[in-house]
């Protein structure tokens, strides 16, 4: 069971958490909000880098143009979050978390950690997945057009119906490394050389 915070609450946590940042753990204290349950809360254009959100429950929540970067939010629930207009996650740990239908377009991801994630319909067009780890992670139905995707770890990454035209400095060599790309939608170049050198990827496969 998830712990419910108030929202006095949540502003004394994160007021004594900037202090923590500022003085860099001189004064203040790291926000803890390991299983808290925050669904449906507006976080707009605060301040969370680096805090304890494991299993966090935020979905459907508001977190407008957060920071959380290099924050721990492992199995946390982001169903349906809005993170956009300069949301940054940049080294984020969101490992086993579920962002089903959550909205990160155009949001900074750089380096983050998304292994055996759920990003079922999810939208990250124009977001920076530069060096992130996809690996193991369900991308079935994602929206990846201009999507920066260089150095991106897609090992064993599920890609079923996919939207993946125009991402940004994606590679043959990734692609390779994925559990599949049926019904995926590629540029023509990238799809070519997927036919001629991986043609089963583009199979169906019975179990995912």
């Amino acid at each position: 069971m998830g712990r419910k915070i108030s929202v006095a609450d949540l502003r004394n946590i994160h007021e004594e958490h900037i202090r923590w940042l500022s003085t860099v753990g001189e004064e203040g204290c790291c926000a803890d909000l390991r299983k808290a349950k925050l669904s449906g809360v507006k976080l707009s254009k605060v301040n969370l880098s680096k805090a304890n959100m494991s299993s966090v429950d935020l979905s459907s929540a508001n977190l407008w143009g957060i920071k959380l970067k290099s924050t721990n939010l492992k199995g946390a629930n982001l169903r349906g979050t809005y993170l956009l207009h300069g949301t940054d996650l940049t080294g984020a740990d969101m490992s086993e978390a579920d962002l089903t239908k959550a909205n990160l377009s155009n949001a900074e991801l750089g380096n983050v950690k998304l292994i055996k994630s759920n990003l079922y319909k999810t939208k990250l067009n124009g977001a920076n997945l530069s060096g992130a780890d996809l690996s193991d992670a369900n991308l079935s139905k994602t929206k990846l057009n201009k999507t920066k995707l260089s150095g991106a770890n897609l090992q064993n990454a599920c890609l079923i119906s996919a939207y993946l035209k125009d991402a940004g400095d994606l590679t043959i060599e990734q692609l390779s490394k994925v559990k599949t790309l049926y019904k995926s939608k590629l540029d023509a170049e990238l799809m070519g050389q997927v036919k001629e050198k991986y043609p089963h990827l583009l199979e169906k496969i019975k179990r995912i």
